[in-house]
């Protein structure tokens, strides 16, 4: 019984966190337990959902082995840069091995005030909860590289935000919660010898074969910048928004984290942004490829004093492996776009063809997820009105529908087909049923919390009992503007 904690990160030096309790709350009720994830985390799902453990999700207990403490690290936020963020409310309850092999963090959200909180209570709000839990799951399904939710717990009291609001807490599972920031943190104090304690350790513990090479620094350098490139083009095939990607949010084990202001597009925009204090566009969904890019540079910055003993050799080194993301991300959004109209293996005029496309969705306002789910429909029937009757302007896409077909006239019909719809999800976590499920949450009703989480497990697949799942908001239930939890 318990969580098998085996922790590392614990056995770092001082620096690298602050050792704290989480803060008790009056009256904690289970929402969700994850019991696939908790049997691959090696723990007794039944014993997380008993009394004792429902008092460790909700931080009113500390389960033997575990080493509670809270992260240090900096970060660029929205292009400025704070020199001490850190967990203002989240807690590293510690790791465990799961049954796969790979170690895990479990941390709680919303467990109370850290020596990192400024200021803030350290709680969190029950809306960014369920948010959280629904966004994490959904993209784990989808197949994309993210955090998880093993549990969602009501605190039993209330928060104050813009009023006084439900409160809860989430535990959040990843491979771990080291990011471009906790980096940035040992670089910006230039204290080098933690800095390469970090890299080792990261290195050790996401990338143990770079351990061989001459240079393991540029390895862990190089092999960032690609999971990030195609973690990026990974969202952009679903049409997700991180919405805060600072450099605070953007993991070293190329996971999706911190599931905030975010949001799936419904009508097609490249400049769209839902996040209520992006007021400039700074995280849109186009702009998604190239503030990776600008997050990669400054992660390369802190590895400097690593890379080379003489600094411009180091320069060179970084500029060179930073030098390759372009490719990197175009070429995999070139494959992800490509599959998404039926192509394998797409060329550059393959991408001419999506650009086209892209560019009458916006122009038509033309719901992202629904095109592509129906270009497989009109493929198979050969009727275009599945398409066409998604554009505001049909005739817009009838030539391209045309041109579109003509490009597979060699290719095999069935194996089109299939690639499309392993690339077009039928259910994404719709804004506004993200929205229905957090207010009805909030008024103490999980049912529709918990049929979205339900629908979202098999998202390429159609389910008849949940067809308005599919649909795109009625002009009444778009949402304009997502919200950061704190």
């Amino acid at each position: 019984m318990g969580i098998p904690f085996n922790n590392s990160y614990a056995r770092l030096p001082e620096t690298f966190f602050a050792p704290i309790e989480p803060t008790s709350v009056s009256a904690p009720v289970m929402i969700r337990l994850n019991h696939d994830l908790a049997t691959v985390l090696g723990i007794d799902a039944a014993w997380l959902d008993s009394p004792e453990g429902l008092a460790v999700l909700a931080g009113n207990q500390t389960a033997a082995g575990s080493e509670p403490l809270a992260m240090a690290y900096s970060g660029h936020q929205f292009g400025g840069f704070s020199p001490q963020l850190g967990d203002g409310r989240a807690i590293l309850l510690g790791e465990v091995i799961g049954k796969d092999g790979v170690r895990y963090d479990i941390q709680l959200k919303g467990s109370g005030p850290t020596p990192f909180s400024r200021r803030g209570d350290g709680r969190s709000a029950l809306g960014p909860v369920l948010r959280e839990y629904i966004v994490s799951e959904a993209m784990a399904a989808l197949g994309v590289p993210t955090t998880r939710s093993l549990a969602a717990v009501a605190s039993g009291e209330r928060v104050f935000r813009e009023g006084f609001v439900p409160g809860g807490v989430f535990t959040r599972v990843a491979q771990s919660h080291i990011r471009i920031g906790t980096f940035q943190w040992f670089a910006a104090r230039q204290d080098h010898v933690n800095l390469r304690v970090l890299a080792d350790y990261v290195i050790a513990r996401h990338y143990p074969e770079a351990m061989q090479e001459d240079n393991p620094y540029l390895v862990l350098l190089n092999t960032v910048i690609e999971r990030q490139a195609r973690l990026i083009t990974h969202w952009m095939q679903l049409g997700f928004i991180h919405g805060v990607m600072n450099t605070d949010n953007m993991t070293v084990s190329g996971e999706t984290i911190d599931f905030g202001p975010c949001a799936f597009l419904d009508t097609y925009d490249p400049e769209k942004v839902f996040s209520s204090i992006d007021r400039d566009g700074r995280y849109a969904f186009g702009n998604q490829g190239p503030i990776a890019l600008w997050n990669l540079t400054r992660f390369a910055e802190t590895l400097l004093p690593l890379l080379h003993e003489d600094q411009n050799k180091s320069i060179a080194e970084a500029e060179a492996a930073l030098d390759r993301y372009s490719s990197l991300h175009q070429n995999s959004l070139q494959e992800r776009f490509a599959a998404k109209i039926g192509i394998r293996d797409g060329d550059t005029s393959d991408w001419n063809l999506v650009k086209t496309l892209l560019a009458a969705m916006a122009e038509g306002e033309a719901d992202f997820t629904l095109v592509f789910r129906h270009l497989s429909d009109a493929l198979e029937s050969g009727d275009n009105q599945s398409v066409t009757c998604l554009f505001r302007q049909p005739e817009a896409i009838t030539e391209w529908l045309k041109t579109w077909r003509a490009s597979l006239h060699d290719v095999d019909r069935s194996e089109s087909l299939a690639l499309m719809r392993r690339s077009n999800p039928v259910y994404i976590p719709r804004n506004h049923r993200i929205e229905e499920a957090i207010k009805a949450g909030n008024h103490g009703d999980y049912s529709l919390f918990h049929r979205l989480n339900d629908v979202l497990q098999q998202p390429f697949t159609s389910q008849a009992e949940f067809t308005e799942y599919e649909a795109a908001p009625a002009p009444h239930e778009v949402v304009q503007a997502t919200f950061c939890g704190t």
